[in-house]
């Protein structure tokens, strides 16, 4: 196990750059890498709902989902489109609880595809999507402090 940053440098009393910090410390850069690809993913994944650029995503939405719904499939991605931007947000405001909702979203994901018994190629990244949400929701426990701490308090 590798020392942490204050303990490779004698005087870490004097406040590090976070990106030294990040240049250091392992498991800081691995918390940075999935903090800055749960905004970029969801972003992205959010804009395309609505432009249906990179696929027509109407067609991955379980047949008994469009069922129960009160509106249109293109609808429902629209409204799947919003929760994605939302998510980036949070994820750029506060990991420590983003980390969570994205885990759920991605399950719901994989529970749909799953369903439909096609695109199981699809729900299988999106497994791998959802360990890194988990990964990082351990490392937001440590990185990113909870609402109302007081400094120096995770």
């Amino acid at each position: 196990m590798s020392a942490s940053w204050s303990e490779k440098h004698p005087l870490s009393h004097i406040r590090a750059t976070t990106a030294e910090r990040v240049s250091t410390d392992p498991s800081l850069s691995a918390f940075w890498i999935l903090r800055i690809g749960f905004v970029v993913l969801p972003l992205l994944m959010g804009l395309d709902k609505f432009a249906n650029m990179m696929t027509y995503w109407p067609d991955y939405l379980a047949p008994w989902v469009i069922a129960i719904l009160p509106f249109s499939a293109q609808t429902a991605m629209h409204v799947v489109g919003v929760v994605e931007l939302v998510a980036a947000a949070s994820m750029i405001i506060k990991p420590r609880y983003a980390s969570y909702v994205l885990a759920l979203w991605l399950l719901g994901i994989i529970i749909n595809l799953v369903s439909m018994g096609i695109f199981l190629d699809v729900a299988l990244r999106d497994v791998g999507l959802l360990v890194a949400a988990l990964a990082l929701t351990r490392l937001a426990s440590k990185y990113d402090k909870p609402w109302g701490a007081k400094h120096g308090t995770r």
